[in-house]
């Protein structure tokens, strides 16, 4: 483990009935454990990266919001079209704009709290045939399923607030 992978690097896993129940679990409580990792956080906190190089707490919990609202495109998208072209973005670029640093991140949590409840509401009771549902992902050049894109976005969660947790933990915040 690595401060820019806290968690190791996502694995995917085959489909079972408890990963699908674990990595459920996880998009639902994403928002709470995020919440948590912020708490009480000052400016300055805020403003610290959470490794050299890397975002501040601010640009992680904007990041995330950002990333989890193409998430939940992508599995509506594959649910609803024939292997789509999803559409890549750049992230870095997007930590950049005005809004990742001119409003405050219960804003983006607040975000989360909503969307999650949409996603996992959208995919909570998906049929096993379901989640072998693709979508094309143009810059990778390959087909990724659903099932696939869950254990991503919960894994992604759980990395991005362990860089919160970690940070916390060798500041002593």
């Amino acid at each position: 483990m690595t401060n820019q992978y806290p968690i190791g690097k996502y694995e995917p896993k085959p489909y079972s009935e408890k990963q699908k129940e674990e990595w459920l679990l996880d998009i639902k409580f994403l928002p709470e454990e995020l919440e948590r990792a912020i708490l009480n956080l000052d400016k300055g906190q805020l403003d610290t990266p959470y490794r050299d190089g890397g975002w501040t707490v601010q640009e992680v919990v904007h990041h995330v919001a950002d990333s989890h609202m193409n998430a939940y495109c992508r599995f509506k998208l594959g649910l609803t079209e024939d292997n789509p072209v999803i559409k890549p973005y750049l992230e870095n670029e997007w930590t950049k704009l005005y809004d990742v640093n001119a409003l405050p991140v219960n804003i983006s949590i607040t975000l989360l709290h909503a969307l999650h409840l949409r996603l996992y509401t959208a995919i909570k009771d998906l049929r096993n045939d379901q989640w072998e549902r693709k979508v094309f992902h143009p810059e990778s050049k390959r087909e990724m399923s659903l099932w696939f894109l869950l254990g991503l976005y919960a894994w992604h969660g759980k990395h991005h607030t362990a860089h919160i947790t970690t940070l916390r933990e060798i500041k002593k915040w």
